[in-house]
């Protein structure tokens, strides 16, 4: 089997708001994200199938086919349009981040030329997105958050010449830093009623007190207790992240990835 995953943009309005409830009902649903007005977003969607290759033109599914199939089904319902208003389904339903991708999976659930829809991802902004696979029949929900740190590659046991020859540059004797990106991702039950699995406000108070202000324009190895004794390996770093916040997130903590930089990404998964 192979997978073959596409990927689409489009621009929606959308509310935290239903018209049947009073103000005070839909602020004690939607809280800070209630509203009456419209905001937008440049959403990205990647859709994700799986099939054999067939043999004589080497392609699990004509391309083109599948963008028919976006386009039809996705792009022109949603493209320029607002969702709670113009889209069949979101008039009682809220449009979050984990509704819509459940609508996505019904919408996609049939793609052309015999393959099988396994994975989606919708980014509402760079800093959220979520994700549904077809293996574990789950949808995540992923926060990202930056941080800047230094540290030194060090085991003082292997002495000075071992130390450089493991870790090169960065076993340099004063540090080096690096501008983390660290993505936090879990799961839960999706309130019928909110259309949201967790309160995003509460995981962003975990993340940054547990970690982001924590870390933020620290030495690993001087300023942060749990790293005492340890080689600050973004391989140690991320997991020490996933022990941290394991637990005290609302929902279950699915993920922790860390980007230490653009080419290194670091990931501890339950």
């Amino acid at each position: 089997m192979v997978t073959l995953t596409r990927k689409i943009s489009f621009s929606s309005g959308h509310r935290y708001w239903f018209d049947s409830k009073s103000e005070a009902e839909n602020r004690v649903i939607f809280g800070d994200w209630a509203s009456r007005f419209n905001h937008g977003h440049n959403y990205v969607l990647w859709v994700s199938c799986s099939g054999e290759v067939n043999e004589p033109n080497g392609m699990v599914v004509n391309i083109k086919w599948i963008d028919d199939a976006l386009k039809s089904l996705v792009l022109s319902k949603f493209d320029q349009k607002s969702i709670n208003d113009e889209v069949d389904g979101f008039a009682n339903n809220a449009p979050s981040v984990e509704n819509l991708l459940l609508h996505f999976r019904a919408l996609l659930n049939e793609l052309p030329g015999g393959v099988t829809l396994v994975g989606l991802k919708l980014e509402e902004t760079p800093l959220l997105y979520g994700e549904w696979d077809l293996e574990n029949e789950m949808v995540t929900l992923t926060r990202v958050y930056e941080f800047a740190a230094s540290h030194r590659l060090d085991v003082p046991e292997l002495g000075e010449s071992e130390n450089l020859r493991l870790f090169g540059k960065c076993n340099n004797l004063h540090g080096h830093g690096h501008n983390y990106v660290l993505e936090v991702t879990v799961s839960g039950d999706i309130d019928p009623v909110s259309g949201m699995m967790v309160d995003l406000g509460e995981l962003d108070s975990v993340c940054e007190r547990e970690v982001v202000d924590r870390y933020d324009h620290k030495n690993l190895d001087l300023d942060i207790p749990e790293f005492a004794g340890k080689n600050t390996t973004s391989e140690v770093v991320s997991q020490m992240i996933f022990d941290r916040l394991d637990g005290k997130v609302p929902g279950r903590l699915e993920r922790v990835r860390l980007l230490e930089t653009a080419r290194n990404v670091f990931e501890v998964r339950r």
